[in-house]
């Protein structure tokens, strides 16, 4: 019984971690839109107070550039929360530890 309720409560943290970080990313999200709206808008009517027109200000690197270098930050945040890792996966991680523990296999059957 005493195993159940640990294995509960442990369970119990790891959602609440989760729950935890799904909130984070999407105040993430929220910020991330809401800055970007503004300097972007800000941008925007300052470069046509100047006499830009409309698309000009609009296809300016500075209108945008905040939305990308931050968008790229904001993806891979997306990627942590969501556990997507193309790259050091499971099964990466699997092939790690067993080349490593062939590599110390080794290692100790040389030195006998």
């Amino acid at each position: 019984m005493e195993i159940m309720d640990y294995d509960k409560k442990k369970k119990m943290l790891r959602a609440k971690k989760h729950v935890g970080e799904l909130r984070g990313f999407y105040i993430h999200l929220t910020v991330y839109l809401a800055v970007n709206l503004m300097i972007t808008t800000v941008k925007i009517i300052g470069s046509m107070s100047y006499g830009e027109s409309f698309l000009e200000a609009l296809w300016d690197f500075g209108a945008f550039a905040v939305w990308l270098f931050w968008g790229i930050g904001l993806v891979f945040h997306g990627l942590k929360v969501f556990s997507y890792n193309p790259f050091f996966n499971k099964d990466w991680e699997e092939r790690q530890i067993r080349k490593y523990m062939e590599k110390e296999k080794k290692d100790s059957e040389r030195y006998r």
